[in-house]
């Protein structure tokens, strides 16, 4: 039938497909609404194709919940795509669907279909049929190597970051001895001239003097903290090393 030339129009209550009943259709309709409503669940929004197959998927969702939904699913498959032969200028994108690909490997295959007069004309060579049966196992390590890329990526990332905190907690180290020992030399300075004065102006020394010393306490507790910091971090960022 050309489909240029006439429109034929198929109700599913019409359908046939093994249900034996009138209403089938009526029930497939149902099945399809309750379907459209758990697709808005977590199972099909957080779905990864990357992970596992669509028809898996939709097959684990539908045959038990939505059994004559499934077979009408399958029936409909089974359906001959004739009208593929009077389309002239059919596009290969459009009969080839290649998921989860690299833009160059969909390269090849396009410029080969087209190479060879169009999908239905191409060469069933022992080559080609060795590399489809092992594609499965292919597309398995292709998945494998990607993974081991992002780990290796994140781990390098984090590499990175480990380094940046070493680094900014040794500058900060040196900060703090310069500041303690400018601390402790400006103490024992204002202790020093104490020892030449009396009175007033001697307790004014020996209290700055002691206000140092204090500063230079604290600051030797954040240099101690800080080292343990620097410790805990160079051991950590031994273990980011790869081997």
């Amino acid at each position: 039938m050309d489909i240029s030339e006439e429109k034929t129009w198929v109700s599913l209550k019409s359908l046939d497909i093994g249900l034996g009943a009138e209403s089938a259709g009526d029930i497939i309709i149902q099945q399809f609404v309750s379907f459209l409503s758990e697709a808005r669940e977590e199972d099909f929004v957080s779905f990864r194709p990357l992970m596992q197959h669509l028809d898996v998927f939709l097959h684990s969702k539908l045959h038990k919940s939505h059994p004559d939904l499934l077979r009408f699913c399958l029936s409909v498959l089974l359906l001959s795509h004739g009208q593929a032969t009077v389309e002239r200028g059919f596009s290969v994108n459009k009969e080839v669907e290649l998921c989860n690909l690299l833009d160059e490997a969909l390269r090849l295959v396009c410029d080969k279909v087209i190479t060879c007069g169009g999908i239905l004309k191409v060469p069933f060579t022992k080559e080609l049929l060795a590399s489809a049966a092992t594609a499965r196992s292919q597309y398995r390590l292709y998945l494998d190597n990607e993974r081991k890329k992002k780990e290796s990526a994140t781990q390098e990332l984090k590499r990175k970051e480990a380094e940046k905190e070493l680094e900014d907690h040794r500058n900060q180290r040196w900060v703090l001895i310069t500041v303690c020992d400018s601390l402790e030399v400006d103490a024992d300075k204002f202790a020093e001239m104490a020892e030449g004065k009396a009175g007033t102006k001697m307790a004014e020394l020996i209290t700055k003097s002691n206000s140092l010393r204090r500063r230079h306490k604290d600051k030797k507790a954040e240099l101690m903290q800080l080292d343990k910091m620097i410790e805990e971090k160079a051991k950590q960022l031994r273990h980011l090393l790869p081997c």
